[in-house]
């Protein structure tokens, strides 16, 4: 029997067209130099020791064992068997021992070429020799993200502008290359008093002391980003087959496509709750940023997490009390889904009524992330205008707005904050833990915000790339 990791990645991927044959040269040659030849080649490289007992840097090699590769079955061939074992399995390859940034299990995509090349009678051109190279990953800090980040910064500079708050609109995109839409609203720039008073109902002293913040205009998604919009970047090799009728700018779509995407997830991520029109959740920090950085690459638009105080600002909506209907929690069925009335569950967004600001599901349905580090004591530090509490290690990071998992309505105030918790990931068989998921949280998502001011290309970098999104056991205590 198939394991359910494979009956998902089964239901992801549409098989390849059986009319069109593999190439080995364009598709099973990068797939084998950036994955298998780097350990499977007589004298190692510089980045990986050599495996003499396989070899798979020339033809004659690759096929000197009769079971790595069975022309026309790739059923009974192993080049194909060991890469869609199950996570756990010990001859999985790429072997889990070895998994860094840039090599990982192979994605559905790929085992399914591999697969079909094999079947097609696995054509492999006399001469052709595999060289062992590592993956073009774009991690933060690297030179290769500074390229990339300043390649989108170049595109979002030549989109049309708007010069001041005044002009600031509503509007609806569409992702290009899809049929799916968002919808963004405008904020407008002003002050108000962040955190709770002591004597407010629920109150917990990381949220005080209440001080005056004042925030510079924005957009913010009206709802949170949906597994519609999410999955786009989530399974990048089903996002291209969806564009290929779009006719996009080539160039495009390499910008995009070199955005680092999520590696394929090990479980169903949206846990039998539903997919079209709920929220995306379960993603870490470090995902929802790279989503950001992947949007602002697909549209000329620059996006990215709020920041705690844009957050609370936005849901707060000019209001000032514990909820932004009142200080009453008894109305909280009319505006939020909370562990009272989801029915144990997440659902589909829009569907309560919004904040003053039109904003829908700021309270509820599912904690949203923002870019900040958490800290008990930073408003007591806390700058008087445009504050963020820039990450310096993986946990805490801050979420806010409470969930459809919370029956105590003290915890969906607009005052209320949460941790991040490496807790939230324990059930990730992964090791190290994956850097994409946080598969315990199902009750976290996150939206996006367009500052009315285009940030330099430097800045946009630090917004999209915290560079603490691995684990670190001296750091990750929970709090």
């Amino acid at each position: 029997m198939k394991s359910p990791r494979l009956l998902l990645l089964a239901s992801l991927a549409t098989p390849l067209a059986l009319h069109a044959a593999v190439d080995f040269e364009k598709d099973i040659k990068p797939i084998l130099e950036t994955n298998c030849v780097r350990c499977h080649n007589p004298k190692g490289t510089e980045f990986e020791k050599g495996d003499t007992d396989l070899n798979l840097s020339t033809k004659e090699a690759a096929f000197e064992s009769k079971s790595t590769i069975v022309a026309g079955n790739a059923e009974k061939s192993k080049l194909y068997t060991t890469t869609v074992l199950p996570d756990d399995a010990k001859k999985l390859m790429p072997p889990r021992n070895k998994v860094t940034n840039d090599l990982e299990r192979l994605a559905k995509a790929d085992t399914e070429l591999l697969k079909t090349w094999i079947n097609e009678g696995a054509k492999w051109p006399d001469g052709m020799n595999l060289t062992a190279r590592k993956k073009a990953v774009a991690t933060a800090g690297s030179a290769a993200e500074t390229e990339l980040v300043a390649k989108i910064h170049e595109s979002i500079l030549k989109s049309p502008t708007v010069a001041s708050d005044k002009e600031m609109k509503a509007y609806t995109n569409t992702i290009p290359g899809s049929e799916i839409t968002y919808d963004m609203l405008p904020i407008p720039g002003g002050k108000f008093k962040m955190g709770s008073p002591d004597n407010e109902p629920g109150h917990k002293a990381d949220e005080g002391p209440v001080h005056e913040v004042e925030i510079a205009p924005f957009w913010m998604e009206k709802t949170t980003v949906t597994w519609n919009e999410f999955e786009l970047f989530m399974y990048p090799n089903e996002e291209k087959k969806g564009r290929e009728t779009k006719k996009l700018d080539p160039a495009l779509n390499a910008m995009t496509d070199a955005v680092t995407h999520p590696t394929q997830p090990y479980v169903e991520m949206s846990f039998g709750m539903g997919k079209d029109g709920f929220p995306a959740i379960s993603m870490t920090q470090h995902a929802a940023n790279k989503y950001c950085e992947w949007l602002s690459a697909k549209t000329g638009h620059f996006y990215r997490l709020p920041t705690e105080a844009e957050w609370e600002y936005a849901a707060r909506a000019g209001t000032t009390t514990a909820y932004f209907w009142g200080d009453d929690p008894k109305q909280i069925g009319d505006y939020c889904w909370w562990g009272k009335n989801s029915d144990f569950k997440y659902q589909k967004v829009g569907k309560k009524k919004p904040n003053p600001w039109g904003l829908y599901d700021m309270l509820g349905n599912v904690i949203q992330w923002t870019l900040d580090q958490y800290s008990p004591t930073y408003y007591q530090t806390s700058p008087a205008a445009n504050p963020w509490n820039k990450a310096t290690k993986p946990y805490p990071h801050v979420a806010r707005g409470g969930s459809w998992d919370d029956d105590d309505a003290t915890k969906l105030r607009c005052a209320a904050r949460r941790a991040s918790d490496n807790t939230w990931k324990i059930q990730d068989p992964q090791l190290p833990k994956s850097i994409w998921y946080h598969t315990d949280a199902q009750f976290l998502g996150f939206r996006i915000v367009r500052p009315l001011k285009v940030p330099t290309a430097a800045e946009a970098q630090s917004y999209w790339n915290s560079g603490v999104e691995k684990d670190n056991p001296d750091l990750s205590k929970a709090e």
